[in-house]
């Protein structure tokens, strides 16, 4: 009888103490609306190079494919309505601060196959009615991985997308989510 008392009450705690996951918004119910403001392109092509990272990545027009993609995803999501700016709860003010590609994988003959691309952005979330930040992340970062040859190759442009649509993603989940 007592296994039989034990077995319930754990079932019973992990009932009702249970995960504590959901899709809802985790955000105060009176923001409904959000403004997102045109990422600015903030990569510097002029920094000295190092032996960390001899190369500078810079693709014209990412940060308004960026600002497109986390427009589209606030509207996929439905948890937050996209709005005008002097209409929105909420404002969201991005700048793209780097696009890095590192080799990953080679070859027997030094030949790179494998590539991960990284977007890395700053940004905050501010309350317009009272101007408060409501939270501000600084290296916030979407990325992907990609090969170039064998099964499941892909090119730069293609893995660029996927970069986009993770970097907006996590964006949507960390307004929505508040985590």
């Amino acid at each position: 009888m007592s296994k039989l008392l034990m077995t319930l009450s754990l079932i019973s705690i992990l009932a009702v103490s249970g995960c504590g996951y959901t899709t809802s918004s985790l955000l105060p119910s009176k923001l409904k609306t959000i403004y997102v403001e045109n990422f600015k392109n903030s990569i510097n092509v002029t920094a000295e190079q190092s032996d960390l990272r001899m190369y500078r990545g810079y693709r014209p027009g990412m940060e308004v494919e960026i600002t497109k993609a986390v427009i589209d995803r606030f509207m996929f999501d439905g948890n937050l309505k996209a709005a005008p700016e002097e209409k929105a709860d909420l404002l969201l003010k991005s700048e793209l601060i780097d696009y890095k590609r590192d080799s990953l994988r080679y070859d027997a003959n030094d030949n790179v196959e494998e590539y991960r691309i990284k977007l890395i952005v700053n940004m905050e979330l501010i309350e317009a009615s009272s101007g408060t930040v409501l939270w501000k992340e600084n290296g916030f970062a979407g990325e992907t991985t990609y090969r170039v040859s064998g099964s499941g190759a892909r090119n730069e442009n293609t893995a660029i997308k996927d970069a986009v649509s993770d970097l907006a993603r996590r964006i949507v989940e960390r307004t929505i989510e508040a985590w």
